[in-house]
């Protein structure tokens, strides 16, 4: 007997829950949409990202009960003080990042610090949800010791959604598997019973590294002081031309002499900028320190 294919009435309500109607995004709202997330964050969307920035906003828009993306938009505008601006941002950031991901840069890192004196600082531009930093720490504990004073760690990023992810410092095992076993030991606990396969980084660890929200584009930073580094890896790529020199330009005086600038595999900020030279790779400093 050949099994019934009708559906009960609670399973019906399902099926067509999964089979929401596409909402048009036409070509006038994209356009605004990308001018609206460069007047925020400088970020620059290419005509194909088009089907990535339907993915992502189409989710804000129906956790928001609207049905329109011009509807959507007219609510951006007509607060600009809304919450909902920061939840526009989240959703058009790229976060991609791993531990001790261009690892070349870190015994670099280990080096510099070890021909400085006093406390070591740190600015990391772009924390995403805490790999970057929390390989910084792990570097820099590895390389100078744990003890007040011997450095500090400034790890900010535009997006709060994976800030809070950094600040939980919980992330799946599979995550880690560029960290050796004994820094996975030192650095991290792991989780049982409901939460095996996870692990949370220490008290020790997460003490190290302070985050909070900054948006590059931002007339005014909140930071604590200069650097000895900052690495801004993997961003500059999603700014034109003209963002990346005026951001290049401010971290100048930032940087404190004989500083070091780490950029990403795929960034040339000497192109950029006749304020940095190239001293390795992707590792800048300033040009008029030579």
């Amino acid at each position: 007997m050949k099994k019934s294919t009708l559906l009960a009435p609670q399973e019906n309500a399902t099926l067509l829950s999964q089979m929401v109607q596409r909402l048009p995004l036409s070509d006038t709202h994209f356009k605004r949409i990308s001018q609206l997330i460069y007047q925020r964050a400088g970020i620059v969307l290419a005509d194909h990202k088009r089907e990535m920035v339907y993915n992502r906003l189409v989710r804000r828009l129906r956790m928001l009960n609207i049905d329109d993306f011009g509807r959507y938009m007219a609510l951006l505008e007509n607060d600009p003080n809304s919450a909902e601006w920061q939840a526009f941002v989240n959703a058009l950031t790229t976060n991609l990042t791993a531990f001790f991901r261009e690892a070349h840069h870190f015994p670099i890192l280990a080096e510099h610090a070890k021909r400085r004196t006093g406390n070591y600082s740190v600015w990391c531009a772009a924390a995403s949800t805490g790999e970057e930093p929390y390989s910084i720490a792990m570097t820099l504990a590895e390389t100078l010791g744990t003890g007040p004073g011997k450095f500090q760690i400034h790890a900010t990023d535009i997006d709060t959604q994976v800030l809070e992810k950094a600040l939980a410092g919980v992330y799946r095992q599979e995550e880690l598997r560029t960290i050796s076993p004994q820094q996975l030991q030192r650095f991290f606990l792991r989780g049982t019973g409901p939460h095996d396969g996870m692990v949370r980084a220490r008290p020790e660890l997460a003490n190290m590294v302070t985050f909070a929200q900054l948006n590059l584009l931002a007339n005014d930073w909140a930071l604590p002081g200069q650097f000895d580094v900052i690495f801004c890896r993997n961003v500059m790529i999603y700014f034109d031309k003209e963002t990346q020199e005026k951001i290049l330009r401010r971290f100048v005086p930032l940087l404190k002499p004989g500083g070091l600038l780490f950029a990403g595999h795929s960034e040339n900020f000497s192109q950029i900028s006749k304020e940095f030279y190239l001293r390795g790779q992707t590792v800048y400093g300033l040009t008029k320190e030579r």
